[in-house]
C-alpha cells in the first residue's frame, strides 16, 4: 500500500474505537498520535502494534475534561512532530475521547451532565480550537457522535444532547476551515461491542437481542466497522465529502 507520510491524532486512542481508528489509519499509510487519560501500557501497545505495521506512532497524555491543559499538550504535541517527524503540522484530528454516563433525565445529576459537557462538546471545542493552528490545510477533522443523537433509547438524554451539540458544531467548523481546504465530518456510530458498552453487553442480553433484531444487518457493531469509515474520511477518496453526518449502524431502527 502506498505510505503516504500523512500524521493523524486520535484523542482516546489507547482502546476501543480509538485503537481501532489507529490501526486502520496506520494500515493506510498514515503515521499516528494518540492520547490516552491514564492506560498508558495500553497506549504504549497501541504504538508498538502501529510499529508492526511499519509506520511510526506516539503517545502523548491528555485528559480532555481538563480545558486548562490544552496549551501545555499543543505544545508538547508540537514538540514530538518536530522531533520525531520533523514537522510543525499534522493532517488528520479524530476527536474520539469520550465517556459513558447513563440515566434518566430525572436521575441525571449536575456532576454527571458536566463531565458528560466537559468532555464530549466543551473538550472536543476547545482542543478543536486550541490544535486549529497546527492542522495542516487540506487536513480533515473528524468528530465522534452517536445513533441516539437520531433515534431515542432511555437513559442517554444528556449524553446524546452533547453529541447533537457536536453535530452543529461540526458544520459550522467546517464552514469556518473550508478556506483553509480542511474538511470536517461527523461519524456517528450505532452500538459497538467494546469496553466503552461492555455492561450493556454482559448485564442486558436482552437489550442486545432487541437492538440486533432492530438493525437491518441484523446484528451490533464491532470496532472494524469503524476504523474504515475514518481512514476514508481521511483518504483523498473523500475529498468531496465535506460538512457531513454519517451513522455507521448497520440501518439501526430505520
Amino acid at each position: 500500500m502506498t505510505q503516504t507520510n500523512k500524521i493523524a491524532l486520535i484523542t482516546g486512542g489507547s482502546r476501543g474505537l480509538g485503537r481501532n481508528m489507529a490501526l486502520a489509519l496506520a494500515a493506510a499509510g498514515h503515521n499516528v498520535i494518540i492520547t490516552y487519560k491514564s492506560k498508558e501500557a495500553e497506549a504504549a501497545e497501541v504504538v508498538r502494534q502501529i510499529g508492526e505495521q511499519g509506520r511510526q506512532a506516539a503517545a502523548l497524555q491528555l485528559d480532555t475534561a481538563d480545558h486548562k491543559s490544552f496549551p501545555a499538550f499543543c505544545s508538547e504535541l508540537g514538540k514530538t512532530l518536530q522531533e520525531k517527524w520533523n514537522r510543525s503540522s499534522f493532517d488528520f484530528l479524530v476527536n474520539n475521547a469520550g465517556v459513558d454516563a447513563r440515566a434518566s433525565i430525572e436521575d441525571t445529576t449536575e456532576e454527571m451532565f458536566d463531565l458528560l459537557a466537559n468532555i464530549h462538546f466543551k473538550g472536543v471545542f476547545f482542543l478543536t480550537q486550541k490544535t486549529l493552528p497546527l492542522i495542516a490545510s487540506g487536513g480533515s477533522i473528524i468528530n465522534l457522535s452517536t445513533g441516539l443523537a437520531r433515534f431515542t433509547t432511555p437513559g442517554y438524554a444528556a449524553y446524546a444532547a452533547m453529541k447533537g451539540a457536536i453535530e452543529v458544531f461540526t458544520r459550522y467548523l467546517a464552514k469556518e476551515t473550508g478556506s483553509r481546504g480542511i474538511r470536517v465530518n461527523t461519524v456517528a456510530p450505532g452500538i459497538i461491542e467494546t469496553d466503552f458498552t461492555r455492561s450493556v453487553f454482559e448485564n442486558s442480553p436482552e437489550a442486545i437481542r432487541y437492538i440486533a433484531a432492530n438493525t437491518a444487518l441484523q446484528r451490533t457493531g464491532v470496532p472494524d466497522d469503524i476504523g474504515g469509515v475514518v481512514a476514508f474520511l481521511c483518504s483523498d477518496a473523500s475529498r468531496w465529502v465535506n460538512a457531513q453526518r454519517i451513522e455507521v449502524s448497520g440501518g439501526m431502527f430505520l
